[in-house]
């Protein structure tokens, strides 16, 4: 009885962390389509209220900041590409890393860009945070390639 426990446990954190892993997946998702589209809402609903943001210049945004600069028009978006994307759940903690690839029209130019990006998702429920019941980005880093 013990063995069937005990398996019942290891399915049950094995179906947990592919829950996590999709959960992220479509966060990070929803997060890109959301730059793309310059849409305040969408963005400010999966970042963190305590969110580090920085750019691969070094300038660093807060939450606020992020999201007024992302969505004041000065760059569209053309496409943004995820280019093998890995996720890493760590307890409440998710470690996503991919290459960025994006074209953009920024004053005036087309301009590609191609970034190294590390974002760190947090389950706000599972850290007792009142922030909502869902994955938030806590942090994001970019160098360039």
């Amino acid at each position: 009885m013990a063995a069937r426990t005990e398996d019942t446990m290891t399915l049950n954190r094995d179906h947990a962390a592919t829950t996590d892993h999709e959960a992220v997946a479509k966060n990070v998702e929803a997060f890109r389509l959301a730059q793309i589209a310059a849409d305040p809402k969408a963005l400010g609903a999966l970042c963190a209220d305590d969110l580090s943001y920085s750019h691969s210049s070094g300038f660093l945004e807060d939450k606020a900041a992020f999201i007024a600069n992302a969505t004041d028009g000065k760059t569209e978006f053309l496409s943004i590409t995820y280019k093998d994307p890995t996720i890493k759940i760590v307890g409440p903690a998710a470690i996503v890393r991919f290459h960025w690839l994006a074209e953009m029209m920024t004053g005036g130019q087309k301009v590609a860009n191609s970034l190294h990006i590390l974002m760190n998702w947090l389950n706000i429920l599972m850290n007792w945070l009142k922030q909502g019941d869902d994955w938030k980005l806590l942090s994001r880093s970019a160098t360039k390639l």
